[in-house]
């Protein structure tokens, strides 16, 4: 009887594999450092991942807003300063959040032609702050 129990929970931990919040499915070559993104200079472009009000609190010089919530009015504002020689570095608030992975995944599989160049920042906002106080 134990073993005809195990078998639907086999089945959804095989489906939901990859749906699983605390695993990362970011690969080690879609990530950044902080160093490594603030060598790239003026190729790159930061993008802030955060919810409205804590971009309007601070964020990294230059930055463009573009989050899940109101992806439809602040893509406009990106595209307008992305170029595809451009490397796109994405951030949100820590190690732990998943935004950053979200917007960077829908910018790579989304835009057309898919964008080559778009990466995580490692740490993120609080990885960002460290390196700069």
């Amino acid at each position: 009887m134990a073993a005809l129990a195990l078998l639907p929970a086999a089945g959804g931990a095989i489906y939901f594999r990859d749906k699983i919040s605390w695993r990362s499915a970011i690969a080690p070559s879609e990530m950044v450092s902080v160093e490594q993104a603030r060598g790239w200079g003026d190729t790159a472009i930061w993008v802030d991942a955060r919810p409205d009000d804590e971009f309007a609190s601070n964020h990294v010089p230059g930055a463009i807003s573009l989050n899940e919530d109101r992806w439809n009015e602040l893509l406009p504002q990106f595209l307008a300063a992305w170029a595809p020689e451009k490397k796109v570095v994405v951030y949100c608030s820590a190690a732990s959040c998943n935004l950053a992975r979200d917007v960077a995944q829908r910018l790579r599989k989304t835009t057309q032609p898919p964008m080559q160049n778009v990466f995580v920042l490692e740490g993120g906002w609080e990885a960002w702050l460290k390196k700069n106080r």
